[in-house]
Protein backbone atom coordinates (compact mmCIF):
# COMPACT_ATOMS: atom_id res chain seq x y z
CA UNK A 1 0.00 0.00 0.00
CA UNK A 2 1.38 3.32 -0.96
CA UNK A 3 3.11 5.33 1.73
CA UNK A 4 1.54 2.30 4.59
CA UNK A 5 4.15 0.62 6.58
CA UNK A 6 4.91 0.03 10.64
CA UNK A 7 4.64 3.64 10.93
CA UNK A 8 1.26 3.93 9.42
CA UNK A 9 0.02 1.10 11.21
CA UNK A 10 1.28 2.36 15.03
CA UNK A 11 -0.31 5.61 14.23
CA UNK A 12 -3.26 4.08 13.28
CA UNK A 13 -3.52 1.54 15.92
CA UNK A 14 -2.87 4.92 18.36
CA UNK A 15 -5.81 6.97 16.29
CA UNK A 16 -8.14 3.92 17.51
CA UNK A 17 -7.43 3.46 21.11
CA UNK A 18 -7.32 7.59 21.22
CA UNK A 19 -11.20 7.28 19.56
CA UNK A 20 -12.76 4.57 21.48
CA UNK A 21 -11.28 6.17 24.89
CA UNK A 22 -13.54 9.54 23.28
CA UNK A 23 -16.09 6.70 22.75
CA UNK A 24 -16.23 5.27 26.16
CA UNK A 25 -16.55 8.65 27.39
CA UNK A 26 -19.36 10.30 25.08
CA UNK A 27 -21.28 6.73 26.21
CA UNK A 28 -21.49 8.19 29.58
CA UNK A 29 -24.45 10.29 29.27
CA UNK A 30 -28.15 9.20 29.19
CA UNK A 31 -27.97 5.73 27.19
CA UNK A 32 -30.07 6.26 23.95
CA UNK A 33 -31.56 3.98 21.94
CA UNK A 34 -30.08 1.95 18.66
CA UNK A 35 -31.12 3.96 15.83
CA UNK A 36 -31.81 0.46 14.22
CA UNK A 37 -33.30 -1.58 16.44
CA UNK A 38 -34.39 0.95 19.08
CA UNK A 39 -33.25 -1.41 21.68
CA UNK A 40 -31.13 0.72 24.52
CA UNK A 41 -27.49 1.27 23.88
CA UNK A 42 -25.56 -0.36 26.76
CA UNK A 43 -22.10 -0.67 25.01
CA UNK A 44 -19.42 2.24 24.99
CA UNK A 45 -19.90 3.99 21.70
CA UNK A 46 -20.20 6.92 19.55
CA UNK A 47 -21.81 4.91 16.74
CA UNK A 48 -25.59 5.34 17.43
CA UNK A 49 -25.88 1.53 16.53
CA UNK A 50 -25.96 -1.80 18.98
CA UNK A 51 -23.46 -4.18 18.32
CA UNK A 52 -25.64 -7.14 17.40
CA UNK A 53 -26.68 -4.70 14.72
CA UNK A 54 -23.63 -3.92 13.45
CA UNK A 55 -22.27 -7.99 13.64
CA UNK A 56 -25.87 -8.12 11.09
CA UNK A 57 -25.36 -6.36 8.64
CA UNK A 58 -24.61 -8.77 5.61
CA UNK A 59 -21.23 -8.95 4.24
CA UNK A 60 -20.53 -9.42 0.83
CA UNK A 61 -18.84 -12.99 0.38
CA UNK A 62 -18.70 -15.65 -1.62
CA UNK A 63 -17.35 -16.43 -5.16
CA UNK A 64 -17.02 -12.70 -6.91
CA UNK A 65 -16.00 -11.40 -10.07
CA UNK A 66 -12.25 -10.84 -9.81
CA UNK A 67 -12.49 -7.05 -11.56
CA UNK A 68 -16.27 -5.66 -10.63
CA UNK A 69 -16.58 -7.71 -7.25
CA UNK A 70 -20.30 -9.30 -8.41
CA UNK A 71 -21.30 -12.00 -6.21
CA UNK A 72 -21.72 -15.44 -8.43
CA UNK A 73 -24.62 -17.32 -7.54
CA UNK A 74 -22.89 -20.42 -8.06
CA UNK A 75 -19.64 -21.62 -6.38
CA UNK A 76 -18.32 -23.00 -10.14
CA UNK A 77 -16.38 -19.62 -10.96
CA UNK A 78 -14.30 -19.91 -7.76
CA UNK A 79 -12.46 -22.29 -9.58
CA UNK A 80 -11.45 -20.19 -12.27
CA UNK A 81 -8.35 -18.02 -11.40
CA UNK A 82 -9.92 -14.80 -12.57
CA UNK A 83 -13.32 -15.68 -12.82
CA UNK A 84 -14.91 -12.49 -14.69
CA UNK A 85 -18.43 -11.51 -15.10
CA UNK A 86 -20.29 -11.12 -18.19
CA UNK A 87 -20.41 -7.64 -17.98
CA UNK A 88 -16.26 -7.50 -17.36
CA UNK A 89 -15.50 -10.19 -20.05
CA UNK A 90 -17.17 -7.36 -22.49
CA UNK A 91 -15.14 -4.27 -20.66
CA UNK A 92 -18.03 -2.82 -19.85
CA UNK A 93 -16.63 -0.76 -16.55
CA UNK A 94 -13.69 1.91 -17.17
CA UNK A 95 -12.83 1.01 -13.46
CA UNK A 96 -9.68 -1.19 -12.96
CA UNK A 97 -11.41 -2.82 -9.45
CA UNK A 98 -14.06 -2.56 -7.33
CA UNK A 99 -14.97 -4.10 -3.87
CA UNK A 100 -17.58 -3.56 -1.70
CA UNK A 101 -18.07 -4.18 2.20
CA UNK A 102 -21.67 -5.58 2.56
CA UNK A 103 -25.09 -6.52 0.50
CA UNK A 104 -27.27 -3.38 -0.04
CA UNK A 105 -30.24 -5.54 2.95
CA UNK A 106 -32.03 -3.66 5.16
CA UNK A 107 -29.92 -3.07 8.52
CA UNK A 108 -27.35 -1.79 6.12
CA UNK A 109 -30.01 0.31 4.16
CA UNK A 110 -30.87 1.93 7.10
CA UNK A 111 -27.21 2.26 8.40
CA UNK A 112 -26.49 3.98 5.32
CA UNK A 113 -29.95 6.39 5.11
CA UNK A 114 -28.33 7.63 9.04
CA UNK A 115 -24.85 8.34 7.46
CA UNK A 116 -26.28 9.94 4.20
CA UNK A 117 -29.08 11.98 5.21
CA UNK A 118 -27.77 12.98 9.44
CA UNK A 119 -24.18 13.02 8.48
CA UNK A 120 -23.67 11.01 11.50
CA UNK A 121 -19.66 10.78 11.18
CA UNK A 122 -18.63 7.85 13.78
CA UNK A 123 -20.75 5.80 11.34
CA UNK A 124 -18.59 6.69 8.71
CA UNK A 125 -15.41 6.26 10.33
CA UNK A 126 -17.12 2.35 11.26
CA UNK A 127 -17.30 1.73 7.46
CA UNK A 128 -14.26 3.59 7.03
CA UNK A 129 -12.68 0.68 9.04
CA UNK A 130 -14.59 -2.09 7.38
CA UNK A 131 -13.17 -0.83 3.90
CA UNK A 132 -9.93 -0.38 5.42
CA UNK A 133 -9.54 -3.57 5.78
CA UNK A 134 -10.98 -4.84 2.66
CA UNK A 135 -8.17 -3.00 1.18
CA UNK A 136 -5.55 -4.21 3.22
CA UNK A 137 -6.36 -7.51 2.56
CA UNK A 138 -5.85 -7.11 -1.12
CA UNK A 139 -2.56 -4.58 -1.02
CA UNK A 140 -1.91 -5.06 -4.43
CA UNK A 141 -5.48 -3.99 -5.98
CA UNK A 142 -5.56 -0.67 -3.58
CA UNK A 143 -2.54 0.98 -3.53
CA UNK A 144 -2.96 4.27 -4.50
CA UNK A 145 -1.92 8.08 -4.57
CA UNK A 146 -5.01 9.46 -4.08
CA UNK A 147 -8.21 8.91 -2.40
CA UNK A 148 -11.46 10.46 -3.57
CA UNK A 149 -14.82 10.71 -2.97
CA UNK A 150 -17.52 10.18 -5.67
CA UNK A 151 -18.47 14.02 -5.49
CA UNK A 152 -21.96 15.44 -5.25
CA UNK A 153 -23.33 18.41 -7.67
CA UNK A 154 -22.44 21.15 -6.37
CA UNK A 155 -26.41 22.17 -5.24
CA UNK A 156 -27.01 18.68 -3.78
CA UNK A 157 -24.02 19.19 -1.40
CA UNK A 158 -25.03 23.20 -0.74
CA UNK A 159 -28.51 21.33 0.02
CA UNK A 160 -27.13 18.68 2.13
CA UNK A 161 -24.32 20.19 4.02
CA UNK A 162 -21.83 17.40 3.06
CA UNK A 163 -21.08 14.76 1.36
CA UNK A 164 -21.47 10.97 2.66
CA UNK A 165 -18.52 9.54 0.23
CA UNK A 166 -16.44 12.35 2.12
CA UNK A 167 -17.65 11.12 5.50
CA UNK A 168 -16.03 7.63 4.81
CA UNK A 169 -13.24 8.62 2.62
CA UNK A 170 -11.69 11.59 4.90
CA UNK A 171 -11.55 8.88 8.11
CA UNK A 172 -9.68 5.81 4.94
CA UNK A 173 -7.23 8.14 3.74
CA UNK A 174 -6.18 9.17 7.12
CA UNK A 175 -5.78 4.95 8.30
CA UNK A 176 -4.06 4.23 4.93
CA UNK A 177 -1.82 7.12 5.19
CA UNK A 178 -2.72 8.38 1.66
CA UNK A 179 -3.69 12.01 0.23
CA UNK A 180 -7.49 12.67 0.13
CA UNK A 181 -8.37 14.48 -3.03
CA UNK A 182 -12.02 15.83 -2.82
CA UNK A 183 -11.60 18.52 -5.21
CA UNK A 184 -10.10 16.10 -8.09
CA UNK A 185 -13.20 15.19 -8.85
CA UNK A 186 -16.63 17.53 -9.70
CA UNK A 187 -19.67 16.64 -10.80
CA UNK A 188 -21.31 18.49 -13.55
CA UNK A 189 -24.67 17.77 -13.88
CA UNK A 190 -27.29 17.30 -11.25
CA UNK A 191 -29.05 14.04 -10.15
CA UNK A 192 -32.77 13.50 -11.16
CA UNK A 193 -34.95 14.57 -7.88
CA UNK A 194 -36.94 11.13 -9.23
CA UNK A 195 -35.42 8.21 -6.37
CA UNK A 196 -36.55 5.35 -8.29
CA UNK A 197 -34.36 4.98 -11.48
CA UNK A 198 -34.46 1.93 -14.12
CA UNK A 199 -30.71 0.76 -14.94
CA UNK A 200 -30.62 2.20 -18.32
CA UNK A 201 -31.85 5.62 -16.89
CA UNK A 202 -28.72 5.62 -14.08
CA UNK A 203 -26.18 5.16 -16.76
CA UNK A 204 -27.95 7.98 -18.77
CA UNK A 205 -27.55 10.31 -16.12
CA UNK A 206 -24.01 9.82 -15.25
CA UNK A 207 -22.77 9.62 -18.50
CA UNK A 208 -20.52 12.50 -18.98
CA UNK A 209 -21.53 14.26 -15.86
CA UNK A 210 -18.24 14.46 -14.15
CA UNK A 211 -15.00 15.62 -14.88
CA UNK A 212 -11.76 16.48 -13.44
CA UNK A 213 -11.38 19.89 -11.49
CA UNK A 214 -9.63 22.24 -14.47
CA UNK A 215 -5.89 22.27 -13.12
CA UNK A 216 -6.17 19.57 -10.96
CA UNK A 217 -2.78 16.83 -11.74
CA UNK A 218 -4.46 13.42 -12.54
CA UNK A 219 -1.54 12.00 -15.23
CA UNK A 220 -0.74 8.92 -13.65
CA UNK A 221 -2.01 8.63 -10.80
CA UNK A 222 -3.35 5.50 -9.07
CA UNK A 223 -6.50 6.40 -7.79
CA UNK A 224 -9.08 5.53 -4.96
CA UNK A 225 -12.39 6.10 -5.28
CA UNK A 226 -14.92 5.84 -2.41
CA UNK A 227 -18.56 5.79 -2.63
CA UNK A 228 -21.65 4.62 -0.17
CA UNK A 229 -23.38 1.95 -2.62
CA UNK A 230 -22.40 0.18 -5.67
CA UNK A 231 -25.77 -0.01 -7.73
CA UNK A 232 -24.90 -0.70 -11.12
CA UNK A 233 -21.67 0.45 -11.23
CA UNK A 234 -22.41 3.68 -13.62
CA UNK A 235 -21.06 6.34 -11.36
CA UNK A 236 -18.04 4.27 -10.24
CA UNK A 237 -17.77 4.12 -14.43
CA UNK A 238 -18.14 7.54 -14.78
CA UNK A 239 -15.67 8.87 -12.19
CA UNK A 240 -13.65 6.52 -14.12
CA UNK A 241 -13.43 7.42 -17.28
CA UNK A 242 -13.48 11.09 -16.43
CA UNK A 243 -10.40 10.57 -14.35
CA UNK A 244 -8.57 8.13 -17.43
CA UNK A 245 -9.58 10.57 -19.75
CA UNK A 246 -7.59 13.17 -17.62
CA UNK A 247 -4.88 10.55 -17.68
CA UNK A 248 -4.83 8.79 -14.54
CA UNK A 249 -3.27 5.50 -14.51
CA UNK A 250 -5.56 3.14 -12.29
CA UNK A 251 -8.69 3.40 -10.95
CA UNK A 252 -9.66 1.04 -7.67
CA UNK A 253 -13.18 1.62 -5.80
CA UNK A 254 -14.28 0.68 -2.56
CA UNK A 255 -18.11 1.10 -1.65
CA UNK A 256 -19.64 0.31 1.83
CA UNK A 257 -22.65 -1.44 0.02
CA UNK A 258 -23.63 -3.52 -3.23
CA UNK A 259 -27.43 -3.79 -4.72
CA UNK A 260 -27.66 -7.58 -4.87
CA UNK A 261 -30.49 -9.36 -6.91
CA UNK A 262 -33.16 -10.42 -4.42
CA UNK A 263 -33.34 -13.91 -5.69
CA UNK A 264 -29.79 -14.26 -4.50
CA UNK A 265 -30.42 -13.55 -0.81
CA UNK A 266 -30.82 -15.97 1.67
CA UNK A 267 -33.23 -15.12 4.16
CA UNK A 268 -33.82 -16.52 7.46
CA UNK A 269 -36.67 -15.94 10.26
CA UNK A 270 -38.83 -12.99 9.85
CA UNK A 271 -37.23 -12.30 6.47
CA UNK A 272 -33.47 -11.95 8.18
CA UNK A 273 -30.50 -11.93 5.30
CA UNK A 274 -28.54 -14.79 6.64
CA UNK A 275 -26.38 -14.79 3.72
CA UNK A 276 -26.24 -15.10 -0.15
CA UNK A 277 -26.79 -18.47 -2.12
CA UNK A 278 -24.01 -20.39 -2.72
CA UNK A 279 -25.56 -22.97 -4.67
CA UNK A 280 -28.62 -22.07 -7.03
CA UNK A 281 -30.21 -25.02 -7.03
CA UNK A 282 -29.92 -26.44 -3.40
CA UNK A 283 -30.04 -22.55 -1.90
CA UNK A 284 -32.84 -20.51 -4.10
Amino acid sequence: MHRAGSSVSRVYRLHNLFRHTLDALASLAVPAPCRICDETLTAASRVPVCQPCLERLPRLQGPICSRCGRFFPSGVPAEVTEPLCQLCRRDVYAFDCARSFGIYERETVKAITLLKYEAISPLGNWFADRLFELATRHPDLFAADVVVPVPLHATRQKERGFNQAELIARPLARRLGIPLRTWLLVRTRPRPERLRLSRKERWRIVRGAYSTREGSQVDNLRVLLVDDVFTTGATLDACSRALKQAGAAYVAGLTVARVVPDWVVVRGPAGSVQGLATDVRGSI
